[in-house]
């Protein structure tokens, strides 16, 4: 599987700690392994999908695109808090 990364989740992963990159690591695997695992939405996010996972006691949302049955296009993740509003705004 092959992933893509926006140039916002790079930035946001820069500014996490050894521990919560290794935790964030293992969300990643696991939409490498299945990329269905996600929540698909509709309206204007249609085509994207969200994983939940936990990320230093708390729950952290994952966004990423299926670009074909090889590639997977990780967009942005973070807290529930205007997450949905800041990937509306993300064009990528």
């Amino acid at each position: 599987m092959r992933l893509l990364v926006t140039p916002s989740f790079a930035r946001a992963t820069k500014r996490l700690h050894a521990p919560q990159k290794a935790e964030l690591d293992i969300a990643v695997r696991s939409i490498g392994e299945n990329p269905q695992i996600g929540e698909s939405k509709a309206g204007d996010l249609a085509g994207v999908r969200v994983h939940t996972f936990r990320l230093s006691n708390q729950v952290c949302l994952l966004a990423y695109r299926i670009v074909d049955s090889d590639t997977v296009k990780l967009l942005t993740f973070g807290s529930h808090e205007n997450f949905y509003r800041d990937l509306k705004r993300q064009d990528d």
